[in-house]
């Protein structure tokens, strides 16, 4: 949904939802013996706490039909018509948001990952600041629609770190003992400085390509790295100790990984990685107009056994 929607448009939208959750929903879950819940208020916390990435009062006034941010409510409308679609697992949805609500539980992940001077590991909120000059400097965010404003940036690092809740794997926040930062330590001597995520992450929209039509089935790997981060490996290096954790911890089957079509960096990263691309597979990115340049994605992806088969030669 772009910026700047007008008042009408708004309006649309949450008329839409309204009768998404008060009506339509309620009326097909008459018909669904193996849906988890049967009431208009049940459908719209698991469909808005997986729009926010965590329990939507946390970042949303309520009423949230009123006061939630257009695009996140574009996508909690849009989860609710694959839900009805049968093209979304409604039990995923749900545990997601039971576990963030502390009433589930998935497997633990691990504090951190290290791999020599690597450290992979799960958020502070000392990373605030970093990640948000990280997410407003334009060489970091050229491949993006836009620079994030601090808030922005804020509800983005709680929503990453709450995946691993949800899903018992998700993005790590990325520093290097290599680099010494000013940002929090431990108390034994420097911080290391943050350097941005390298992680994986359930695919939680509807995507138009194999497998993406349906939302949480499929978990894209991927990487922002800040400008101190870039030209020494710290990508791939990264990427492919989080994909170790993945396939062996999580027993995740394959992953996807997608960027605009002029990202070479990144391009690059996935290639290192192993991952493959089907030109057949490219896509136009949902999210973006028709006259948007970054609009025309690729698409590449890797199997567990592949990595693994791949790593164990290198290793």
């Amino acid at each position: 949904m772009p910026p700047g929607l007008g008042p009408d448009r708004v309006a649309a939208l949450q008329a839409r939802w309204r009768d998404l959750v008060d009506r339509r929903l309620p009326d097909a879950a008459r018909g669904r013996a193996g849906w988890p819940v049967r009431l208009d208020h049940c459908f719209a916390r698991i469909l808005l706490d997986n729009a926010c990435g965590g329990p939507w009062r946390e970042s949303v006034a309520a009423p949230a039909w009123a006061n939630m941010p257009p695009a996140r409510l574009a996508a909690a409308i849009e989860l609710g018509e694959a839900v009805l679609a049968g093209r979304a697992d409604l039990d995923l949805l749900n545990r997601r948001s039971l576990q963030w609500r502390g009433k589930a539980r998935v497997p633990a992940a691990p504090d951190a990952l290290r791999e020599g001077s690597l450290h992979l590991r799960r958020w502070r909120r000392g990373d605030d600041a970093p990640f948000a000059a990280l997410n407003a400097d334009p060489a970091v965010m050229r491949y993006f629609p836009d620079i994030k404003s601090r808030s922005e940036s804020l509800w983005e690092a709680r929503a990453l770190d709450r995946r691993f809740q949800a899903d018992g794997f998700g993005p790590w926040a990325l520093s290097d003992a290599a680099q010494p930062g000013a940002g929090e330590g431990d108390g034994s001597g420097p911080a290391e400085a943050f350097l941005g995520f390298v992680g994986a992450m359930r695919l939680m929209r509807p995507m138009p390509f194999a497998g993406g039509e349906r939302p949480g089935a499929l978990v894209e790997v991927g990487w922002r790295l800040a400008q101190a981060g870039w030209g020494r490996g710290l990508a791939t290096r990264a990427a492919r100790l989080a994909l170790r954790d993945l396939f062996a911890r999580c027993e995740i089957a394959a992953v996807v990984a997608f960027t605009a079509a002029g990202n070479g960096p990144s391009r690059r990263v996935m290639e290192r990685l192993g991952m493959t691309r089907d030109p057949a597979e490219d896509f136009d990115h949902p999210a973006l107009a028709a006259d948007d340049p970054l609009r025309r994605h690729v698409l590449y992806r890797l199997t567990g056994a592949d990595f693994a088969a791949r790593d164990g030669a290198a290793a």
